[in-house]
């Protein structure tokens, strides 16, 4: 479970919020370490902005990317199948420490920390790490709203 941050990036948790549920296959970083991702097409009516940004994301922190199509590569954009997409948002969650952000071909990728994992971090990081280990064919990451 994890808890949006309303008070550090209120745009972007307005904007998540409203578009709920969103995901899709599931991805683990190459680059950025201890970091499972899905790839959606853009939802908000307005881009946030950079709101509570981070290159350094800690474990538990849920990132919010938008990506314009010509940030990410041709052979990725088809390997995902979102080449036909203008842009996609990009949904993070990070399960470790040591995280960078930085891509060899662009440079620096702040996100947006909207979220935080406050219950279960140990078991999600142990299904993440599968994740690394095992492969994602099959696999999903999905945000949506827990009823309380």
């Amino acid at each position: 479970m994890a808890e949006l941050l309303d008070e550090d990036a209120p745009r972007t948790c307005e904007a998540v919020w409203n578009a709920l549920p969103q995901g899709d296959a599931v991805q683990h970083a190459k680059y950025a370490r201890n970091e499972v991702y899905t790839m959606v097409p853009r939802f908000a009516e307005t881009e946030p902005g950079q709101e509570n940004p981070t290159v350094t994301p800690i474990p538990g922190d849920i990132v919010y990317f938008c990506f314009d199509g010509g940030m990410l590569d041709r052979s990725f954009k088809e390997d995902k199948n979102i080449d036909h997409l203008p842009g996609v948002i990009d949904l993070a969650l990070f399960y470790g420490r040591n995280n960078l952000l930085i891509n060899g071909d662009v440079g620096w990728v702040p996100g947006n920390v909207f979220a935080t994992v406050v219950e279960n971090l140990p078991a999600m990081a142990e299904a993440c790490n599968d994740v690394w280990r095992s492969g994602s064919v099959g696999e999903r990451l999905l945000y949506e709203r827990l009823d309380r």
